[in-house]
């Protein structure tokens, strides 16, 4: 199934600015992730690493030219619900109705 883990958020991001804290409790339903030898090409070809599981793993990348480009590993939809929506999601609506 799933699990829940923590999302250290790197400041100074626009993930940073969307959650405002600095970390969150996200829910994964997945083992995947990214070989921390491509972390550097990633940063030279203009992404963000923006948010770091508590084992190091990459969670969330940005590209921080685009008016919304934010990428996950986990799944904001999970957390969300039609009283308290998540975050992202909420930063997304914002960023379609511009």
């Amino acid at each position: 199934m799933g699990k829940a883990e923590r999302v250290t958020i790197v400041p100074s991001t626009r993930a940073a600015a969307i959650w405002g804290s600095a970390t969150a409790l996200e829910d994964f339903r997945c083992n995947y992730g990214v070989d921390r030898a491509v972390h550097p090409a990633l940063t030279e070809a203009g992404l963000t690493l923006s948010g770091f599981g508590d084992d190091g793993e990459l969670r969330i990348v940005e590209l921080p030219d685009h008016p919304f480009f934010l990428a996950t590993l986990f799944l904001p939809q999970l957390r969300s619900t039609p009283a308290r929506p998540h975050p992202l999601i909420v930063a997304f609506g914002r960023a379609a109705a511009r």
